[in-house]
């Protein structure tokens, strides 16, 4: 999640090489039962479950389409994925990693941002609504200023989990992008940020229309192609913006946009940049993050820039069209495999019936090639 300034590695010959692909036997990965929430529009991780055959014919370069529905395995960021996520912020024991480089012992580090102490006089925290790897939100409503009255979404980060030097840069990252970035009309408003000795709070827009994986459901599963139309161009608008600032998300998936509202055109809003960062346009990042979905070829390859996110737009599109997934597998070696190697279906329905116009969107986002992928700012 740092900036990470990598030069480009070169990709692995074979599969068997790459040492980001795990082993089929290693276990999969279950979550946790979490504590239901009255705020749907922040709903938990999905939790492992069993699927329908796919009505897909299966072959060595297609993947075998599953129907997109709420609990889907595995869950993510996949397992080797949370292995260096841990490591890089110090969640593991002694024994288990060596500390990062540049990192110091947790008795050394500065914790002091430098953000306004008065957290608890400006807002009223209320119920968690949402969990993360390294914080959890709340709701909450403004006491005083210009919010006075208003609900607002919190972000609180324990100061006891910034248990390294690259932890900490990682908040004062995920603020300054979130200061930078907020004004677009597709993407969570940021208000201020406070700190006291135990917790870092980020109090941002409050989204209560739910997210886009639950307004795919509740349609059955996917959009017209119309429909779907709408929300890429929102999708897009927002990414055309972040990377011309210079920005890439790393963890686009229909979880990480909320409506503003349940109205049936509400705008859509991106969230979520804890794990985004800064990426000059001749610069590739080698940091493994995301979600297993929506990974690009390449940042398995660990050299990767802004169009990483835009294979992710495109599973998401592909997920839209056609309620199931570009790529799946049972394990998280079998998804990385499949991106790596096979191509998305679209001999399925409802593939024939749609424009051609909308199966090249799809295809030239997922495109293995990513010197050949479509940019946001090219499809606006």
């Amino acid at each position: 999640m740092g900036i990470c300034h990598g030069k480009p590695i070169k990709p692995p010959q074979n599969l068997s090489d790459n040492p980001i692909i795990p082993n089929d036997n290693e276990p999969t990965w279950n979550s946790q039962t979490r504590k239901p929430t009255n705020f749907p529009f922040y709903s938990p991780s999905p939790l492992p479950s069993a699927f329908k055959n796919s009505p897909a014919n299966s072959s060595a370069t297609s993947t075998p389409l599953r129907l997109f529905k709420r609990p889907f395995p595995p869950p993510s960021p996949a397992k080797h994925i949370r292995a260096l996520l841990a490591r890089r912020h110090g969640s593991v024991k002694p024994n288990e990693a060596s500390i990062p480089e540049g990192s110091e012992c947790d008795g050394e580090l500065d914790k002091n941002f430098g953000y306004s102490k008065n957290f608890t006089s400006h807002y009223e925290l209320g119920e968690e609504v949402g969990r993360g790897h390294f914080g959890y939100t709340c709701s909450a409503t403004a006491k005083k200023g210009s919010l006075k009255g208003q609900d607002v979404a919190v972000k609180v980060i324990p100061k006891s989990k910034m248990t390294t030097a690259i932890a900490i840069e990682d908040v004062r990252r995920e603020v300054k992008i979130l200061r930078a970035l907020t004004g677009h009309k597709n993407l969570v408003q940021f208000y201020d940020v406070y700190e006291d000795d135990d917790n870092v709070h980020i109090v941002m827009e409050l989204c209560k229309g739910g997210e886009l994986l639950d307004r795919i459901l509740s349609r059955g599963g996917k959009y017209s192609e119309k429909d779907a139309k709408a929300v890429m161009v929102q999708i897009l608008s927002v990414v055309a913006y972040c990377h011309l600032q210079g920005v890439v998300h790393r963890d686009l998936k229909p979880e990480n946009f909320l409506f503003t509202s349940k109205d049936e055109h509400s705008p859509l809003k991106a969230i979520d940049f804890g794990l985004s960062d800064y990426v000059k346009p001749d610069e590739r990042l080698n940091d493994i993050v995301g979600s297993a979905y929506y990974v690009a070829p390449e940042f398995l390859h660990r050299s990767y820039g802004t169009e990483a996110d835009m294979w992710s737009i495109g599973v998401i599109a592909y997920i839209l069209l056609c309620g199931s997934r570009p790529f799946w597998a049972r394990t998280e070696s079998g998804i990385f495999r499949a991106v790596l190697k096979a191509d998305p279906s679209f001999d399925e329905a409802p593939w024939p019936s749609l424009s051609s116009h909308a199966v090249d969107f799809v295809k030239g986002l997922v495109n293995k090639d990513y010197r050949k992928r479509l940019t946001a700012a090219r499809l606006l």
